[in-house]
């Protein structure tokens, strides 16, 4: 070949080689072109001389591929960092991860773990796989690929992962990777500055043999990972503070609108006390700020005044909260949304207040239950110190009433009408008498309790005499004991007498419950509580005007009004039994009937009197009210009158 046929050659074989190059041609085409020129015969130096044209060509091509793929993978990196900074949760940053991960390096799967306080590490979030057992893997520090990366701080890899014993496995952690069919694994570390807070893995389900240019890759991409990871996290950690924040700003919101309410209210609550208003209308207007129904009750638990009817009231649990209230100075709940609040002035006990709520009460709600009972304790020692300044007066009234004579009643009616007390009214008469203790506290209580019961108090030869509106005396009379022992903190004798209808009948009352008073001493009764009623036939004997049609209704009415609606004979049916000593037998032989007549006829008085008649007490009062019967009738006849019952006085 000549010189020129050669360099001709020569040429013309380069220059097809820069065709292919500029061609990107595929690697089999350079190989075609060198077949092609073996085929020909070419010299052996022309085609060593192309041989060495491919081999550069095939390196060029080489390099543009590596340039190309590096570019592309620089690029999904740019990609992958503007995804990032999305403000995503982290369970959405992690999907975007590990989507990002197995598309840029062509994985079969990509997931992330994350690591846990307690040193172990959990797959949090997969891509590709096939089983579903990868999400929650839970694999201790040390073991396998990611343990590599977390105690190293570098990238690991495995072409074989199953077969590599490089690094100790763990059989979770084999048993999922055989049943998603994986080969070749790849775990790159997550790193926030010094800690390594995950892995990112990548997988494939054929042996791989991992370029560093791929390694260096996932490197990066993990390197973005963990900056966004740590921006997520703090980004969640944002949020929760804000939300909390937010919270915080609408409990503020709603406590200030809260407390202007507990203000109003309290405001409203102390103009009706200073006002004038009566405890009623406290109570009204407390239950309207609480939603509630409001009782005032005294601290012998007797109601003082109340905006509403609690139904199904536990009693004995409201005793029980009373005393915790008082002895912790706070409401107390009972249950059934049902509270007690002590009302209290210093270290003395004014009463409860009970409420039952619609709702159950807030801490606010609780502040203004303690402030609407302090409103109450305030009138209460405004009321207290109205009576004892209007104290004087009244004693002295009360003093008139009881002298023997009464100095002008006309003018009497008068101061008492002043005072809003009408004596035309029915009301009784109660001596109090406290056994020990000094007579300051109870004479202030007296003047307080006379205030508020709309009545007359004095103080007459060591005893308290109160003059009420009412018409049950003994009712009274427990009433006053009630209050004023626990108040003193030792016994009352309280006797009472009444009622009496007219200014001129509290001297008469006065005498009988002095001597109801006395009675109750001379009996060994003191402490205790009573009126003349109670004391049966001896009350008959104390009464001045000796009712004897009283005492014989409250002894066998019934009996007597049985006799005359139904014309029976029980009446004498009784006084046979008693003249016979007790003996049915023989009190059927004196009325000549049957003794199972005679039993019959005392199980209907039974009936009628009550299952006790016949007590030792009761059958006094029956044989005596019987023998005053029987003498009135009597007495009638020998006037010439209707020897039938009388009907006892009515009011």
């Amino acid at each position: 070949m000549s010189q020129h046929g050669a360099d001709g050659g020569g040429g013309t074989d380069a220059l097809s080689v820069l065709e292919l190059l500029a061609q990107q041609a595929p690697p089999g085409r350079y190989e075609a072109l060198l077949e092609e020129a073996r085929r020909a015969g070419a010299p052996p130096g022309e085609l060593a001389r192309l041989e060495r044209a491919v081999q550069l060509a095939i390196g060029i091509s080489s390099s543009f591929d590596r340039r190309e793929q590096r570019e592309a993978g620089l690029a999904a990196l740019v990609d992958t960092a503007r995804d990032l900074t999305f403000p995503y949760d982290l369970d959405s940053l992690l999907r975007v991860i590990v989507r990002r991960a197995k598309g840029l390096l062509d994985f079969d799967m990509a997931y992330v773990s994350l690591r846990d306080a307690n040193g172990s590490s959990f797959v949090h979030t997969t891509e590709g796989s096939h089983t579903g057992l990868t999400t929650g893997l839970r694999v201790l520090d040390g073991h396998g690929l990611g343990g590599e990366a977390h105690s190293h701080g570098e990238p690991a890899w495995s072409a074989d992962y199953l077969e590599d014993d490089r690094f100790p496995h763990a059989r979770a952690v084999d048993e999922v990777v055989r049943a998603e069919g994986l080969r070749a694994v790849m775990a790159v570390p997550l790193r926030s500055g010094d800690t390594t807070v995950g892995a990112l893995y990548g997988a494939d389900r054929r042996v791989r043999h991992y370029t560093p240019d791929e390694i260096g890759l996932m490197s990066s991409l993990a390197d973005l990972a963990a900056v966004a990871i740590e921006k997520a996290g703090l980004l969640d950690q944002t949020r929760a503070e804000v939300t909390e924040l937010e919270l915080d700003s609408s409990r503020a919101r709603s406590s200030l609108t809260r407390m202007r309410h507990i203000s109003e209210a309290h405001s409203r609550i102390m103009n009706l006390v200073l006002a004038g208003g009566d405890l009623c209308n406290v109570a009204k207007a407390a239950g309207d700020a609480l939603d509630a129904t409001v009782m005032i009750r005294d601290p012998g638990g007797r109601s003082l005044a109340f905006g509403g009817e609690i139904t199904g009231l536990d009693e004995e649990a409201v005793a029980k909260a009373s005393l915790d209230a008082h002895a912790g100075r706070r409401p107390v709940v009972t249950g059934d949304n049902t509270w007690v609040a002590p009302v209290i002035a210093g270290s003395e006990d004014l009463g409860v207040l009970v409420i039952r709520a619609a709702t159950g009460l807030t801490g606010e709600d609780e502040r203004l239950l303690e402030l609407a009972a302090q409103s109450v304790a305030f009138l209460l020692l405004m009321q207290r110190s109205t009576a004892v300044a209007e104290g004087p007066v009244r004693d002295e009234l009360l003093d008139d009433l009881l002298a023997d004579p009464q100095h002008a009643p006309q003018q009497i009616v008068q101061r008492a009408r002043r005072l809003g007390i009408d004596l035309g009214k029915p009301h009784v008469l109660v001596v109090a008498r406290p056994e020990g203790g000094e007579q300051g506290r109870a004479v202030v209580w007296a003047s307080s309790y006379a205030y508020r019961m709309s009545g007359l108090k004095t103080v007459q030869g060591g005893c308290i005499v109160l003059l009420l509106p009412g018409l049950d005396a003994s009712a009274v009379a427990k009433a006053v004991s009630g209050e004023l022992s626990p108040l003193l903190g030792h016994p009352v004798s309280v006797g009472a007498a009444g009622p009496g209808w007219s200014p001129d009948s509290a001297g008469r009352l006065y005498l009988e419950a002095m001597r109801c008073l006395d009675a109750m001493s001379a009996l060994g009764g003191s402490g205790s509580a009573a009126s003349v009623q109670d004391l049966g036939f001896l009350g008959l004997l104390l009464s001045d005007d000796h009712d004897v049609d009283g005492f014989i209704e409250s002894a066998i009415g019934p009996v007597l009004d049985y006799d005359a609606e139904r014309f029976t004979d029980l009446t004498r049916t009784l006084e046979a039994y008693f003249a016979s000593g007790g003996s049915p037998t023989n009190a059927a032989e004196a009325l000549h009937v049957h003794p199972n007549t005679v039993s019959r006829r005392l199980e209907r008085i039974g009936e009628l009197l009550g299952a006790e008649w016949q007590k030792p007490g009761q059958v006094l009062e029956v044989q005596l009210a019987l023998r005053l019967q029987r003498t009135r009738d009597v007495l009638a006849q020998q006037r010439g009158t209707d020897p039938s019952r009388s009907a006892p006085p009515t009011a």
